[in-house]
Formats: C-alpha cells, structure tokens, sequence
C-alpha cells in the first residue's frame, strides 16, 4: 500500500459544545493518509489513475466549511466517510485539529484510522 497525504487543510467551520462556539466560525486543521497503489498512475501518467488531493482537499473544505457539530470526532468520523464512500479510499488516517481548544495545548483533536490496509 502506497500513501498519498495532505497535511495542514487548515478550515474555517462552526464547532463545539458552548453556546459561543456555536456562533462564530474556528479554525480546524485537517490531516490525512489516504491508502492507495500509486503504480497505475505513475505509469500511465494520467490523474483519472491517481488519487486527485485536489478534488479531495475541495470536497473536505466544502464539507467542514458548511458543517455544524459539537463534538471533532463526529467531524472526523463524516470525513472519513466522505473520503471512503465518495472518493473511494480504502483506507485512511485523519486527524482534526482544533486550534486553541485548550489554551495550554499548542494542539487537540482527534486521529481515526477507518478501512483496511492493503
């Protein structure tokens, strides 16, 4: 198994449990693996053959952008979703970092790991 990443997805959404988190947008960072066999693409040279992070780094921004939740690892559990259903990854790792969450942490969040390793 390959990996195609993109690290710092950095996006602007309405997230958390008080009552002022949900009235103002915060800043999440995203962060993902996605499992894949880059061959195909490398050999064929063709972007139908490989894992578009753009088309992805688009779809995930329109997605969190446009999103309301209380809690990043529902967050990331849609993410992940987004990714396996619609994108068709077999395989990823995603972390959501919410920035400032705790203001004695430079990060918090969560990382999943969802689909199978191949």
């Amino acid at each position: 198994m390959d990996i195609v990443f993109l690290r710092g997805l950095r996006i602007e959404t309405t997230i958390g449990i008080y009552d002022w988190e949900k009235q103002v947008k915060q800043p999440v960072v995203l962060d993902l693996e996605m499992g894949t066999d880059v061959a195909r693409a490398a050999a064929t040279d063709r972007i139908e053959d490989a894992v578009d992070y753009k088309a992805v780094s688009k779809r995930l921004q329109r997605f969190v952008s446009e999103s309301r939740f209380e809690l990043v690892e529902t967050l990331a559990e849609r993410c992940a979703e987004i990714l396996r259903e619609e994108m068709g990854i077999g395989w990823v790792r995603l972390s959501v970092n919410k920035i400032g969450a705790v203001s004695a942490a430079a990060d918090v969040g969560v990382i999943i790991e969802r689909g199978e390793r191949t």
